[in-house]
């Protein structure tokens, strides 16, 4: 391995594709500005392949990768940082499965791929609940029985990975030190969360105990009244399983429009006169606005919004609706509305006092650049020498 770098290899495992990026990653590199890959590939797996597509996949990469790492959603109530998976990483992460039953699971089966291609080569979690593991007891806690937080049935929040980067861009971009700002940032994909950030630290987010909490998404309903869900397992007869798949695959903008859960057809839909379409976006834009608003109570003030990842990129229309009832703060988005700015810019009139970014999700530089880290710790260096990664115990 070359010392003044690490070849570091990211695997971001969804419930049905592969992400990878290789990296040449330099000490000290900092988050905020991502390098660029020198290998990218994706591909569509079926999780009852047994890892055969993540494999071919991997073929195409040469033996001589420093590090592996993986994107791995749910890290429970113990892993808070980039960790070697060990044998005891890994079984914490099969412990808390059931919680994010596509994600973890894609993830593992990433892992034994890797080590099946890359021996020698250290693997590396990277936990996207490891960003908000340091939510006040407030933010983390449900109001159930005290019990429950002493099993661990509390919120984790998720998404992390690219919350943190986002903030970190985002102050970059604006030129300010990210300590001192207050940010809202908006990962929009199929997938949605939100969370507040205050000095560099989430301090409160939308998704909680599993990725089911918070805004509308694609498939995922977001946050219901739980008497909701009784009313259907004791009145209408509808079985845990029944319920399950409908929250995960079956809700959300897809279950609204009938059409799809992908905002564009459902967009496109809406424009041809499609009203369940119509109600769907709607719905989606005011579930939005309540969270946002409840991300400001957090931070007691507000500096920028981030917009990220494919719907906060791209879809210039949601973001002017989100925020066109914050208005009295000052946003102002010329030309929004029909315009679409380049990525990674900031999009407000200089005259506005609180900005708004817009910014590419880089989650597998992100993956890449704690598994160099976790590497150059490993071979003699100081965890010191990465800025904002602090390696788990």
């Amino acid at each position: 391995m070359d010392v003044a770098r690490v070849k570091a290899l990211a695997l971001n495992a969804g419930s049905s594709s592969l992400k990878a990026a290789l990296y040449e990653v330099e000490p000290g590199a900092a988050l905020a500005v991502p390098g660029e890959p020198v290998w990218r590939g994706a591909v569509d797996r079926d999780p009852g392949d047994g890892g055969a597509a993540v494999r071919a996949l991997l073929r195409e990469l040469p033996d001589d990768v420093d590090a592996v790492g993986h994107r791995i959603v749910h890290g429970g109530p113990r892993l808070h940082a980039p960790a070697p998976l060990t044998d005891e990483v890994k079984a914490a992460v099969r412990a808390v499965s059931e919680l994010a039953p596509l994600h973890n699971a894609a993830g593992l089966e990433g892992v034994a791929v890797a080590e099946e291609r890359f021996a020698d080569v250290p693997q590396v979690a990277v936990f996207d609940t490891a960003f908000h593991a340091g939510l006040s007891a407030a933010a983390r806690t449900y109001a159930g029985p005290h019990e429950w937080a002493e099993r661990g049935l509390r919120r984790y929040g998720f998404h992390g990975i690219n919350h943190e980067y986002a903030a970190q861009r985002a102050a970059h971009l604006l030129g300010r030190p990210l300590d001192e700002l207050r940010l809202i940032t908006c990962h929009l994909g199929s997938g949605c969360s939100l969370a507040a950030i205050r000095d560099g630290r989430s301090v409160d987010t939308t998704m909680g105990f599993t990725p089911l909490e918070g805004v509308v998404m694609g498939t995922r309903a977001g946050s219901l009244d739980p008497g909701l869900l009784l009313h259907l397992l004791r009145e209408e007869g509808a079985s845990v399983d029944e319920l399950d798949s409908v929250l995960h695959h079956g809700s959300g903008l897809r279950g609204l429009s009938g059409v799809s859960g992908d905002l564009r057809d459902v967009l496109a839909a809406r424009d041809r006169g499609d009203e369940r379409a119509r109600l769907a976006f709607d719905v989606y834009v005011h579930r939005l606005r309540f969270h946002l608003g409840a991300m400001l109570g957090a931070l007691g003030g507000l500096d920028a919004v981030v917009f990220t990842a494919g719907v906060g990129e791209h879809s210039a229309e949601v973001r002017a609706a989100a925020l066109e009832p914050f208005a009295f703060l000052g946003l102002a988005l010329d030309g929004e509305r029909n315009e679409r700015p380049p990525l990674d810019c900031d999009v407000a009139t200089a005259a506005s006092p609180v900005r708004v970014v817009v910014t590419r999700a880089r989650e597998e530089w992100a993956i890449a650049r704690a598994a160099a880290g976790v590497r150059f710790a490993a071979d003699g260096g100081h965890v010191g020498g990465w800025p904002h990664l602090k390696q788990a115990a």
